[in-house]
């Protein structure tokens, strides 16, 4: 279940990148690229600092 989480997840940020660059104009594979890596960051981040933390959400 969680590997679909983290899928899902990567694959509604490539969708929210592409409306972005669609609505606003601008490239779509660089707005894509972007959301979709900084996105992933943010979300491994987040996940290292529960780690840290002992945080588990079961």
């Amino acid at each position: 279940m969680e590997y679909y989480l983290y899928g899902f997840a990567i694959f509604f940020l490539v969708l929210l990148g592409a409306m972005a660059a669609k609505a606003g104009g601008s490239s779509i594979l660089k707005a894509v690229a972007r959301v979709t890596f900084w996105g992933t960051v943010a979300m491994g981040l987040t996940a290292l600092v529960g780690h840290f933390f002992g945080v588990s959400v079961a």
